[in-house]
């Protein structure tokens, strides 16, 4: 298992290159020149045109990532152009936030969609199977601005169930629970459908192997043979999804974040585009692009775990 760490870590290396240039220059290309950004819209030209030679601007394209390279490897990446803190510094504090607003969806979407998948198949073609499939389409369907935007009417406004902006504190405190209950159940209930789809399909595979038969016969409860020997087995699938889908909640904690003026990283990221700000814009890119491959990583150890020849291939 160690040697597949090591591997991956050593293939994240070209990635992670692959991201940072791709993330440069697509923010070199957008309309906005950080040097009018610093000095003001209503600066002189040659203020500007001073700024941007102490910025490097006016260098070469391939000189200023190469610059720019040097100084993420060194540990330094730049100050935010808008409040003048150091972008690691932004970026630690929106760390927390979206890793609360991710561990609070995932904690109860993965379970409740195993659970609904698995469900559907041992019912398959009942009316609770159709309604488990009726609900995943509904859910892989609806955008996330629209499932945020429903419950804030209903469980905010209307019968105030929950407040709905910001962030009243840490997970762990009763404000903090009571602020993230609807940002995690708007991610939630886009995840739940696709993960109650591919449990159902993989278990209704597992089921008619040799070997669920073979535990059946030796007279073993339904039960027993269903989580013991069929969910198990299902379940390698299902994380290959679980890591994908978690990959694509960061696109939608982007979304949700913003509805929610939730202080993350995807808010983040959209307040620093939106006012050219660079640096910032480049730190939050790094930050998304490392997590999917900490999720990557994490979907491989799993894999061992659960499948021991993985970790003989």
């Amino acid at each position: 298992m160690i040697s597949q760490v090591v591997n991956r870590l050593l293939l994240s290396i070209p990635v992670l290159f692959g991201v940072l240039l791709f993330g440069f220059l697509l923010l070199v290309m957008v309309p906005g020149d950080p040097a009018i950004v610093l000095a003001g819209p209503m600066a002189p030209p040659e203020v500007v045109a001073r700024i941007r030679a102490e910025m490097g601007l006016d260098e070469p394209v391939i000189v200023q990532f190469l610059a720019y390279l040097g100084r993420v490897l060194s540990g330094d990446l730049g100050r935010s152009l808008i409040s003048n803190r150091a972008v690691s510094a932004e970026l630690l504090a929106a760390i927390g936030p979206t890793a609360e607003l991710m561990v609070a969806c995932l904690v109860w979407s993965i379970p409740i969609g195993i659970a609904l998948g698995t469900l559907a198949a041992v019912r398959r073609g009942s009316i609770l199977d159709r309604a488990v499939m009726a609900f995943s389409v509904a859910g892989v369907s609806l955008p996330i601005f629209f499932i945020c935007l429903v419950l804030i009417h209903f469980l905010g406004v209307q019968w105030q169930v929950f407040p709905f902006i910001g962030r009243g504190g840490p997970l762990w405190t009763s404000e903090g629970l009571r602020h993230i209950a609807l940002p995690a159940l708007s991610l939630g209930l886009i995840f739940i459908g696709p993960v109650a789809r591919m449990t159902r399909s993989a278990v209704l595979e597992v089921l008619r192997l040799d070997h669920v038969r073979t535990a059946r016969a030796k007279g073993l409860s339904e039960s027993a043979v269903i989580l013991r020997h069929g969910l198990r087995n299902a379940l390698i699938p299902v994380v290959t999804l679980v890591g994908l889908q978690a990959g694509y909640l960061l696109g939608g904690a982007v979304v949700t974040e913003t509805i929610f003026s939730w202080p993350g990283i995807g808010r983040l990221a959209v307040g620093a585009i939106l006012s050219s700000d660079f640096p910032l814009a480049q730190g939050t890119i790094m930050v998304l692009a490392l997590a999917f491959i900490v999720i990557n990583m994490i979907v491989d150890i799993l894999y061992a775990l659960l499948d021991p020849r993985v970790q003989n291939r």
